[in-house]
């Protein structure tokens, strides 16, 4: 029986690379996306809902599917504040994981960060840490946490920073080879690819794809 997914974020550099894919899965019959925004697609599987994410629980009936892919995330700079940034990639997060988890969602798949530790001195990545740990305690029969280095690929708001990060590493990824793998860039569609490859895995527990393993592709 084909199965329905569940995609936040679907208008970021991984989303806009995951959405296509779903939607051409012979896995899936319905492909839900929910956001403040609706894609501009046309497609017989796609079913968009278009809400705040701070009113998840208003729409919640509209959010049962099997696999749930979240690829929510921003940056202090462009969150404005440590408390709009923890909103995004926390809150929503967690909460959204807990509403699917209540409509009864086998998989979860959320994009983290490299590095990603509750315990860390670094503000954004302590916040992911705590994310994790939070995902984790949601009923799902899987769980798959993805973290990537920097990503590479087009955004709707370009980073400057990571930008011109992205230009010295693509020099630099080939160089970057056994230990120094994990620090290669990834490009979006590669997390994609695999968010999907892990989903169609149907294994169970939780999994932690670190970016070495991305960076393989």
């Amino acid at each position: 029986m084909q199965k329905t997914a569940l995609l936040t974020g679907a208008t970021g550099l991984i989303g806009v690379q995951l959405l296509p894919l779903l939607l051409a899965s012979e896995r899936y019959a319905k492909v839900v996306v929910v956001g403040r925004k609706a894609v501009p697609i046309l497609h017989p599987k796609l079913v968009q809902v278009t809400t705040e994410l701070d009113k998840l629980e208003d729409v919640r009936f509209k959010l049962i599917a099997d696999d749930v892919y979240c690829c929510l995330g921003t940056t202090m700079k462009q969150a404005g504040s440590k408390e709009a940034f923890y909103k995004v990639d926390f809150l929503y997060v967690v909460k959204l994981a807990a509403l699917a988890a209540g409509n009864f969602a086998s998989q979860f798949m959320v994009v983290s960060s490299m590095g990603a530790d509750p315990e860390s001195r670094i503000y954004y990545s302590r916040v992911k840490g705590e994310m994790e740990d939070a995902v984790r305690q949601t009923p799902f029969r899987a769980i798959h946490i993805f973290r990537p280095s920097l990503l590479l690929g087009e955004r709707s708001q370009p980073r400057l920073g990571e930008r011109i990060a992205a230009v010295l590493l693509r020099v630099l990824n080939p160089l970057l080879r056994g230990p120094l793998l994990k620090y290669r860039a990834v490009p979006g569609a590669t997390v994609a690819a695999a968010m999907l490859r892990a989903a169609e895995d149907d294994g169970g527990g939780v999994r932690v794809h670190e970016s070495a393993e991305l960076a393989k592709g």
